[in-house]
C-alpha cells in the first residue's frame, strides 16, 4: 500500500473538494464527491485497506423482444420494441415484423408509454442527454442508420445533418447540449440538440473510426492510422496519445478517466487510463470484449468477454470493481451485449441481438461495501 502523510492527504482532499465546488466524504479508501443530485467516487487507493467488498447477484429479470437502452430514473426505462399498431415492415427481409418504436417502461406498473414511432423504420439505441431533456436515437430498416434527437417535453424530433457533412455515421452525447460523431463517409462533426451539425475541419476528410468528445478534447483515429489522437478545441492542436490499435473509447462520468479498448493480435484488451492516455492499467483481456459501461459513481465497470478456458470457448458478463481491484462474473453465455446502469448503480441492464429480436435482462446487484 502506498504511504501518504496526513498533511498531504488532507491537502489532496481539500484540492479535490475545492475543484469540485461541492461536499465530499472519505471512506474505505475512496473519496466521494457529492454534487446536486449525484455523486462521483474517486478511487484514492485501489490496493489499500478497503478489504474485499465483493459483488453478488440478487436476481436477474428477463425481458424478451425488448431493447432496454437507458434509465430515465430508478423505476423508468427507455426501451424499444415492436409496435403492433403500425403496419408490418414492407421489405421481404423484415416480413412478419412491425417497426420498433421508442417507449418509456415503468418497472412498477409494467406499463409502456409511447415516445416516438415512425412507419417502416426501426428505432433503437436511445441514449438520454446528461440532463435527461433529450433522447439521441438511431433509425434504420436494413441500410445504414440515421440519427435523430427527441425533445422529451415536446416530443419533437430533429435529424442530425449538416451542409458540409450530409448524413452522419455515428452519434454520441458529449454533454447535455452537444453531440459528436463521425460523418457518414468521412470527417467528423459537432451538433446541437436541434440537429444542426458543424464539420470539424481540423480532422480532415478521411474516414474516422472513433470520434468522442471529453471536455475540450476530441479523441479520434482514422481508418489508415488506428493510433488514438486528440484535438484540443481551445488551442486547435492535435497530439498523439501513443495508444495503437484502438477500437473503442469510454469516458468516465467525471470525464477525468478513459477506458480504452485495444486489439492485440487475436486478443482484445480493456485498460483504464488518465484522460491524456497515461497511467495505463489493464482491466480485462479476451478474444472478444464488449458491453463496456461505467457505473454512475464510476466505481464499477461492466463488460462482456469471450475467452478460452481449458481449451473451450467461454463467454460471460463481468463487473470490475475499481475499489477492490477485481472482476466478478455476473452472467454466463453472454456475448456482444450492450450494457447500461441504473442511476444508483444497483441494477445493470444487458441487451443482445439473437438474430431476430433484441432481448434484455436486468441484473440486481448487491455489494458488501456500499
Amino acid at each position: 500500500m502506498k504511504t501518504i502523510t496526513l498533511t498531504k492527504a488532507l491537502c489532496m482532499l481539500t484540492i479535490l473538494l475545492l475543484a469540485a465546488g461541492c461536499n465530499g466524504a472519505s471512506e474505505n479508501g475512496k473519496v466521494t464527491i457529492q454534487e446536486p443530485g449525484s455523486s462521483i467516487t474517486i478511487i484514492d487507493d485501489e490496493q489499500g485497506d478497503a478489504g474485499e467488498p465483493g459483488i453478488s447477484v440478487v436476481k436477474i429479470d428477463a425481458y424478451k423482444e425488448v431493447e432496454i437502452s437507458d434509465w430515465l430514473d430508478e423505476n423508468t426505462l427507455i426501451v424499444a420494441k415492436e409496435n403492433e399498431s403500425l403496419e408490418e415492415m414492407p421489405l421481404e427481409e423484415l416480413a412478419g415484423h412491425h417497426p420498433r418504436s421508442l417507449y418509456k417502461y415503468n418497472l412498477a406498473t409494467k406499463e409502456y408509454t409511447l415516445l416516438k414511432e415512425e412507419p417502416n423504420l426501426n428505432l433503437g439505441g436511445a441514449k438520454l442527454s446528461p440532463d435527461h431533456k433529450y433522447l439521441l436515437y438511431a433509425g434504420n430498416s436494413l441500410g445504414d442508420p440515421s440519427y435523430e434527437v427527441l425533445e422529451l417535453d415536446s416530443l419533437n424530433s430533429f435529424k442530425i445533418s449538416g451542409e458540409n457533412i450530409g448524413n452522419v455515421g455515428s452519434a454520441y452525447w458529449a454533454d447535455q447540449d452537444t453531440i459528436v460523431g463521425a460523418g457518414y463517409m468521412n470527417g467528423a462533426y459537432i451538433s446541437d440538440t436541434k440537429g444542426k451539425a458543424t464539420s470539424l475541419s481540423e480532422l480532415g476528410q478521411e474516414a474516422l473510426f472513433i470520434v468522442r468528445k471529453v471536455k475540450d478534447t476530441v479523441y479520434y483515429n482514422t481508418s489508415s492510422d488506428n493510433t488514438l489522437q486528440a484535438l484540443n478545441l481551445t488551442t486547435r492542436d492535435i497530439t498523439s496519445l501513443d495508444l495503437p490499435n484502438v477500437g473503442g473509447l469510454y469516458p468516465s462520468p467525471d470525464q477525468n478517466k478513459i477506458l480504452v479498448l485495444q486489439y492485440n493480435g487475436a486478443k482484445q484488451t480493456l485498460s483504464l487510463a488518465d484522460a491524456d492516455g497515461s497511467n495505463l492499467k489493464k482491466i480485462a483481456e479476451g478474444v472478444e470484449l464488449g458491453g463496456i459501461s461505467w457505473s454512475p459513481d464510476q466505481r464499477m465497470i461492466a463488460y462482456s468477454m469471450k475467452g478460452e478456458e481449458n481449451g473451450a470457448s467461454v463467454s460471460g458478463l463481468y463487473v470490475h470493481d475499481l475499489l477492490a481491484g477485481e472482476s466478478t462474473s455476473i452472467a454466463v453465455d453472454v456475448t456482444n451485449a450492450l450494457t447500461c446502469w441504473s442511476p444508483t448503480g444497483e441494477q445493470l441492464v444487458y441487451t443482445w441481438w439473437d438474430g431476430e429480436q433484441y432481448n434484455s435482462s436486468i441484473v440486481y446487484l448487491k455489494s458488501s461495501l456500499q
